[in-house]
């Protein structure tokens, strides 16, 4: 079982809706099939990542096209990949994609992907995210921080991707004790190799410490050569099976 710095009472218990976070499948064209599954009723997905080129593109692309508009007709929130590069890239590169993805794909708010965590970035960050809302008032804005930021951070977006990396590092992780003053729904857990035979246990996990939406899959980063998010896990109908049944202590 994982350590962890704090017991969030009751959360193993309770009836969050546990669902999907998708951090991103490959191109439409490279990967149908992934983008295809998505729109299948009844699966429980929070939201998609649309990441086209690297972001929006420099023109609308019509395979894209076609898949954010069948997502939205699904009722599937669709979120555009932004670049924050731990900081390097500011507001003042991020409007630019972030209005393409809003005009050409009609998104439904934004995946600041690669944000910083420190707490000397936050301002910027916090800059960033009122600019995005200007963009769009109702935009769904989650911190793909990858690790637990400052706590400060959690005041500034709808969500906070607080973990993201292997399975051999995730089942042995610990949560900050700050983010058991907030509820389930506003944190994210991504974690790739998880093997089939520990689904349960990686469930477990992410209740007991406090992440509504997650993303498990049995690919894995090849020691950082692969992206794992980029294909369908192998067990993708049991891990859906797993959340919509639940999964008892």
């Amino acid at each position: 079982m994982p350590h962890l710095t704090r017991t969030r009472t009751g959360t193993a218990s309770t009836r969050v809706r546990t669902g999907f976070g998708i951090p991103g499948y490959a191109h439409p064209l490279v990967a149908p099939a992934e983008w295809a599954e998505l729109t299948r009723p009844g699966t429980p997905l929070h939201w998609v990542v649309l990441d086209v080129a690297g972001g929006p593109g420099s023109r609308p692309d019509p395979h894209c096209l076609e898949a954010a508009a069948r997502l939205r007709t699904a009722g599937v929130r669709v979120l555009g990949r932004l670049d924050a590069a731990h900081g390097a890239r500011t507001f003042v590169d991020l409007l630019p994609e972030a209005q393409r993805y809003a005009d050409w794909y009609r998104v439904d708010g934004f995946y600041l992907d690669r944000c910083p965590a420190e707490r000397g970035a936050l301002p910027d960050v916090r800059r960033t995210v009122t600019t995005l809302r200007a963009i769009q008032p109702e935009a769904h804005i989650v911190l793909g921080h990858g690790t637990h930021p400052y706590a400060g951070y959690a005041e500034n977006a709808d969500q906070l991707v607080t973990f993201s990396g292997p399975w051999s590092e995730y089942r042995w992780s610990q949560v900050a004790e700050w983010t058991a003053d907030y509820p389930p729904d506003r944190f994210c857990h991504f974690v790739h190799g998880v093997p089939r035979g520990h689904l349960e246990e990686a469930l477990r996990i992410a209740r007991w410490q406090g992440a509504a939406t997650i993303y498990f899959t049995d690919r894995t980063d090849r020691g950082g050569r692969m992206d794992p998010w980029e294909t369908m896990p192998g067990y993708w109908d049991e891990i859906v099976s797993h959340i919509g049944t639940g999964v008892s202590e």
